[in-house]
């Protein structure tokens, strides 16, 4: 069936849900080129009728959502769209952009993914971060090994604070990576979910 873009003036609305979950995320709109560049790069991308542009979530936050399915409603001017979302779906931090209470035992590791993908896209003067990602995956590639000798090296003393801030040390240096590599925490999450299931 095709999408009738013409009775709603060029847009349809769009329905995201979770493809495991089933919740509803969000409420969004498309017109022909966002539908068009969705399909072609697999992430949900929608016209903002407030800015009058395209826009692909997440391109600046990185919590951008993979498209799994696409259906088209009976009348054909509404689309369902099931996503995995890559982090926070709302731009408030939550899951959906219902009011769901966000669930995370590591609320501030998100946030700082959030702020570390931010810094990939926008590439800030004067951040240690944009340095990293600017040097190459070479150099990012590097200081995550670095950051581990250091860790196993503190490991094997006796000084508590030390310890804890090589493993601070590492975990950023593995976000940025994972960023560098065009992935995020919850991708490394789902891999933990599927061993243990």
């Amino acid at each position: 069936m095709e999408i009738d873009f013409k009775k709603g003036g060029g847009l349809v609305p769009v329905i995201v849900q979770h493809a495991d979950t089933m919740s509803v995320l969000m409420l969004a709109y498309m017109n022909k080129e966002a539908y068009d560049r969705s399909l072609k790069t697999r992430r949900a991308t929608f016209f903002s009728r407030s800015r009058n542009e395209i826009w692909e979530k997440g391109e600046i936050s990185g919590n951008w959502l993979e498209i799994r399915d696409l259906s088209i409603d009976c009348d054909g001017d509404t689309l369902l769209l099931r996503v995995e979302p890559k982090g926070p779906v709302c731009h408030t931090g939550t899951d959906t952009c219902f009011g769901n209470v966000k669930k995370s035992d590591f609320p501030f590791l998100e946030k700082l993914d959030e702020i570390i993908a931010s810094r990939k896209n926008t590439l800030p003067e004067n951040s240690y971060t944009t340095a990293l990602f600017k040097a190459g995956i070479n150099k990012v590639a590097q200081k995550v090994g670095e950051e581990a000798v250091e860790l196993v090296i503190e490991a094997k003393d006796d000084n508590d604070e030390l310890f804890l801030n090589e493993a601070a040390d590492l975990l950023y240096h593995l976000i940025v990576l994972l960023r560098y590599k065009e992935y995020s925490l919850h991708d490394v999450i789902s891999v933990l979910k599927k061993r243990h299931s």
